[in-house]
């Protein structure tokens, strides 16, 4: 059974938002897309709630969210208790936040990174495993 990620966006980040989807089911993921679909003006804070509550409450094992700049939605999303999200504009930070803080949601800026780079972000993000260890101790701390 393939994982689930659910993918959430405010109306800045709408087209790249469905290009990552795509990748993500490229992936092999089984992608919940929880819009929005139109290019209104919209609310971040809503749609980064709502992706969180999806991996929070196990209904998808991860979560990718974007906004212009991907720091806003973020930080909605690490409102919900039990996530840990963060802003990745490199593959090397997608791959570290992953293996060493077991990052469960990812969050992109779509004015900040391409697409091509997005896409490189989000298949280091989603092809890097938890290290455990002492990242585990960490991790810990973090959620306490």
């Amino acid at each position: 059974m393939a994982q689930r990620i659910v993918v959430s966006s405010d109306h800045a980040a709408i087209e790249l938002r469905q290009a990552v989807a795509r990748h993500a089911q490229g992936l092999g993921w089984d992608v919940v897309d929880i819009g929005p679909t139109s290019t209104e003006s919209t609310h971040y804070p809503v749609h980064g709630k709502a992706a969180a509550e999806k991996v929070a409450s196990g209904d998808c094992d991860l979560g990718i969210i974007l906004c212009g700049t991907g720091q806003g939605i973020m930080m909605a999303a690490n409102k919900v208790p039990g996530i840990r999200c963060g802003v990745c504009s490199d593959t090397f930070s997608a791959r570290m936040i992953r293996a060493h803080n077991d990052a469960n949601m990812l969050s992109l800026g779509a004015r900040v990174v391409g697409e091509g780079l997005a896409l490189d972000i989000v298949e280091a993000f989603l092809t890097t495993a938890f290290e455990g260890g002492r990242h585990a101790t960490r991790v810990e701390m973090i959620e306490a």
